[in-house]
């Protein structure tokens, strides 16, 4: 299964969510990092359901990157 995971830059790090696995958090300084660690997490994650009789969810959240006319705001 594929998830869709959300990347944050934020002052100091990188923060990563998983919309279809409530709980399913990462943070790390790097990008290359917070992937590898939001990675880590979803399969910990789904270990944790799986063993606790909870059913996985199918994902169902996708992301688009939207191009805008606007090239700066002030």
């Amino acid at each position: 299964m594929k998830y869709t995971v959300v990347i944050e830059r934020t002052p100091n790090n990188y923060a990563a969510y998983v919309p279809d696995l409530p709980g399913c958090v990462a943070s790390a300084g790097t990008r290359k990092e917070v992937l590898k660690e939001i990675r880590e997490a979803i399969a910990f994650h789904l270990e944790g359901m799986h063993e606790d009789g909870e059913p996985i969810p199918v994902p169902q959240t996708t992301a688009v990157v939207v191009d805008t006319a606007v090239t700066a705001v002030r």
